[in-house]
């Protein structure tokens, strides 16, 4: 276990990774400061859960990331920031595209000035998003059954590595992308020893999905409701998904040998034996409820993907990091969570070891 008595500050704390991170932190023993504006949905909710879980080993401030003042107090004394704090949702990022840039961009340009103001810096993870790379529109690729691959072999075996080009396509990936440079620059320039983390799809437990990155939660929790669920383009397009208890081991195993990996980025996701079509995750839905969910399908729209996959070998050549929940065990997982929720239980978490069995199962 880590000795060092300093606490441990995760901005966005509060949030679906950011709770399930400051958990894991607070049950190895470390003390947490959260600092989040609880703007997220369910992050009220989080904070109560976590303080009922961990009482005063984790201590909350609620501000803006946009609050340089209260920024620089509470990186004062800490061992490690998680960057996780973030204007995340597409849709209000095409709203207010200033508020998005603000948040992300600006907000983490404040965090990186609050660390660097501190002698020695502390260690920054910044959570950035495989959406830098774009809509990889000019990527060719071909139906194969139920899903789209590419139609480089190569491609489609090992994923999209850190050296493909950003091309941030709304106003959410571009603020991303400049918050991404301005972490690796930090790096460069001043000597704060930061490492960005390019996560694909992220999903599971206290994940929202009434929120826009929740698109998996939603997809399941519809289903569970049997409601419609919609599908824009034809089913076919895939997604690299990442299970949050393995993102959250990169975030740790990044920490750990942060001074020697500074500047650098890394994508994190599943890998391409990681992904699922949405007609292969319907049927695996349909499979674990016996009951088929009424899809309607509606047109592409702007900026969608038909195939993305992270090549996670820099990362897992770096730190040993290798994703251990596939997308069965996880999608499971994240149903029993869903569930629980409708009825007040909590029966199936404890079981994901059981469920995981074996690697991307």
């Amino acid at each position: 276990m880590n000795q060092d008595p300093r606490p441990v500050l995760v901005t966005g704390g509060a949030g679906f990774v950011g709770a399930n991170l400051v958990d894991h932190l607070a049950r190895t023993g470390l003390r947490v400061r959260i600092y989040d504006d609880l703007s997220a949905t369910g992050a009220d909710g989080n904070l109560s859960w976590l303080r009922r879980r961990h009482g005063d080993q984790v201590r909350a401030t609620i501000a803006d990331v946009r609050d340089r003042n209260r920024l620089r107090d509470a990186v004062d004394g800490v061992q490690v920031v998680f960057h996780l704090a973030a204007q995340v949702a597409v849709g209000a990022s095409v709203i207010d595209p200033r508020a998005d840039f603000e948040i992300n961009a600006l907000g983490t340009l404040d965090v990186l000035e609050a660390v660097r103001g501190h002698e020695p810096p502390a260690p920054v993870i910044f959570l950035s998003t495989s959406q830098v790379y774009g809509d990889l529109a000019d990527l060719s690729v071909s139906i194969d059954g139920e899903r789209w691959r590419p139609d480089d072999a190569a491609l489609a075996a090992a994923g999209l590595d850190e050296r493909w080009p950003h091309a941030p396509r709304t106003p959410l990936a571009c603020s991303k992308s400049a918050a991404d440079r301005y972490v690796l620059a930090h790096a460069g320039t001043f000597g704060v020893p930061a490492v960005v983390l390019r996560p694909s799809c992220a999903y599971g437990p206290r994940q929202q999905a009434s929120d826009d990155p929740g698109w998996l939660a939603q997809l399941v929790l519809r289903a569970i409701d049997d409601q419609p669920i919609t599908i824009h383009g034809d089913g076919r397009q895939v997604h690299d998904v990442l299970y949050v208890d393995d993102l959250i081991d990169a975030c740790l195993r990044v920490w750990t040998r942060v001074d020697d990996l500074a500047g650098r980025a890394f994508n994190v996701g599943g890998g391409p034996a990681g992904t699922l079509s949405l007609r292969e995750l319907l049927a695996m839905i349909e499979e674990l409820r016996a009951r088929k969910p009424t899809v309607v399908l509606r047109d592409w729209r702007p900026g969608d993907r038909r195939w993305y996959a992270a090549d996670t070998r820099a990362l897992a050549d770096a730190t040993g990091w290798r994703p251990r929940i596939g997308p069965r065990a996880g999608v499971t997982a994240l149903l029993g969570w869903l569930l629980d929720q409708r009825t007040g239980r909590s029966q199936t978490l404890d079981n994901l070891g059981r469920i995981a069995g074996t690697h991307h199962g």
